[in-house]
């Protein structure tokens, strides 16, 4: 018993020392689109992240399809959301894709890079 409350003490300790921090790649795509007569679709994410040490400046987002990767650009006015235009067959009806997010992080002596990518999407294109 004892043994387990000085765990929880410092695993408590831990916690408040490190802070809690997250991040989050959020789809913003609709589930649903009508068919493009270009075959262009757009993807769109948003970045969320209270990590300090993550460099703002270091992303390069991607839409993943299959094995092709269509790099994303920032949003006008926004600082946190992409997206991408991504040509697509016409003969598909169901797109799968996810979301990778390259960056580099604060670290000693040199910055260090890092990814997140996000779980399978499906995209249905309506004829």
């Amino acid at each position: 018993m004892i043994k387990r409350l000085a765990f929880a003490r410092w695993g408590l300790a831990l916690l408040l020392i490190t802070g809690c921090t997250s991040t989050r790649i959020t789809n913003l795509t609709p589930s649903r689109a009508p068919r493009s007569a270009d075959g262009l679709y757009s993807f769109e994410a948003r970045w969320d992240s209270n990590q300090r040490a993550i460099r703002p400046d270091s992303f390069t987002p991607f839409v993943v399809v299959g094995m092709k990767f269509y790099p994303m650009q920032r949003t006008a006015l926004t600082t946190n959301r992409w997206e991408a235009l991504v040509p697509l067959p016409d003969d598909r009806r169901f797109v799968n894709y996810q979301f990778k997010f390259n960056y580099q992080y604060n670290s000693f002596p040199r910055p260090r890079p890092d990814s997140r990518v996000t779980q399978t999407y499906q995209l249905e294109i309506i004829r």
